[in-house]
């Protein structure tokens, strides 16, 4: 396991943390504030040991610019209410006068740089941007999981500069994930939704040769359904037999059980006002779009499910943002939260789903990971976690 806060010595020291604070915003409105209270622990940790806390984020993609509307001064803003304590936005994250405000922070205090990702070396980890960044700090602690999969300069490059340990954020997500990755206790379930399969492909493999269990839905289980020759009307899928081919030929080969929907909600548009219809697969009109299991889809998934110890859930089944689409998503959320299973759920819209059905705090993890989560468990390794020494 990673190096954490316990075995780095802070006290008086400025700590530079880097933190996921890629927050949606409506204007200078934050929508959800999720990433900003999963990072409170490590902050208030460090601040109760006498450390001057350096904080960093990216927000958005600015391309190697400032951007006005991509400063993090609503996260500063949100921070300090959060923490009861005062969070000053710097007005850069590197420079002459960046250094000086964090020699001024007293034991405690909170410093924010503004969005790293204002500068190009950030994203290239230039090694004279690292050693900007350095000069800022005397420790580091990286707590940023999300951006994990990403070799930028205060992702990667500051751990090799500076006596490095991961934050709590990162530890626990190292943990919950840990399992997945090396072998979860068995029976172990899959879910997979979403709109495009070519983005999970990598995915998908890995799932079909390691879990006993794959159930899709979304346009994910619209593709594997129009390669059956079912005729979905005009639902959102992708032409990828090829990837279909693969996955169906691995899960044939390890014994893992594939369930697909055998009903749907249909609608001539994805609209708040639709008039949704439940449809069996085989009677899916020409003109209609597939936007959400049906009842006997959810029951067969729960029947798939009875069994689980371990469920892995990563994109919603339907267009559940739309209230007249969203039933079957929330039930899979409650059905999940209901299961004595360990369910992890990954990727922000089923993060959403599971917030939005109210059983939250039912789930044994929420990851913060998005693309940092799938692929760790698609065995690949991630730069950030790299980076850091072995406790």
């Amino acid at each position: 396991m990673k190096r954490g806060l316990a075995d780095l010595d802070v006290n008086g020291r400025r700590v530079f943390v880097r933190a996921d604070f890629n927050v949606p915003l409506d204007g200078d409105a934050i929508r959800d504030d999720s990433r900003i209270k999963a990072s409170l622990p490590t902050i208030r940790d460090l601040r109760d040991r006498g450390a001057r806390v350096v904080l960093a984020s990216h927000l958005g993609r600015p391309q190697g610019a400032p951007r006005p509307e991509l400063s993090l001064a609503p996260v500063a803003e949100r921070l300090a209410q959060c923490l009861g304590a005062s969070v000053p936005l710097a007005p850069d994250s590197v420079g002459p006068e960046i250094e000086r405000l964090t020699r001024e922070l007293a034991a405690g205090e909170v410093l924010l740089l503004e969005n790293v990702r204002f500068h190009s070396g950030e994203e290239a980890n230039d090694p004279a941007h690292v050693r900007a960044l350095a000069r800022l700090a005397d420790r580091y602690v990286n707590d940023a999981f999300g951006t994990a999969h990403r070799a930028h300069a205060s992702t990667t490059g500051l751990a090799h500069a500076l006596p490095a340990a991961a934050g709590r954020l990162m530890l626990a997500e190292l943990h919950a994930l840990d399992p997945i990755v090396q072998g979860p206790p068995r029976p172990f379930a899959a879910i997979v939704g979403g709109a495009k399969i070519t983005d999970k492909i990598a995915l998908l493999e890995r799932l079909a040769a390691t879990a006993d269990v794959l159930i899709l839905g979304g346009a994910m289980a619209n593709t594997f359904l129009a390669a059956d020759s079912v005729d979905i009307g005009r639902s959102r899928a992708e032409s990828a037999a090829g990837a279909v081919a693969r996955i169906r030929s691995s899960v044939a080969a390890t014994g893992c059980r594939l369930v697909l929907p055998v009903d749907a909600v249909v609608a001539n548009a994805a609209a708040d006002d639709a008039a949704p219809v439940t449809v069996g697969l085989d009677a899916v009109p020409t003109d209609a779009m597939i936007l959400d299991i049906g009842p006997a889809s959810l029951a067969a998934y729960a029947e798939a499910l009875a069994r689980a110890r371990t469920v892995l859930w990563n994109g919603p089944v339907g267009v559940y943002e739309l209230a007249p689409f969203a039933a079957g998503t929330l039930g899979l959320a409650r059905l999940l939260a209901d299961s004595p299973a360990q369910v992890v759920v990954a990727g922000g819209d089923a993060v959403a789903a599971a917030q939005a059905s109210g059983r939250a705090e039912d789930f044994a993890h929420l990851s913060t990971g998005g693309g940092a989560t799938l692929e760790l468990i698609e065995g690949r390794e991630l730069p950030g976690v790299a980076a850091l020494p072995e406790g």
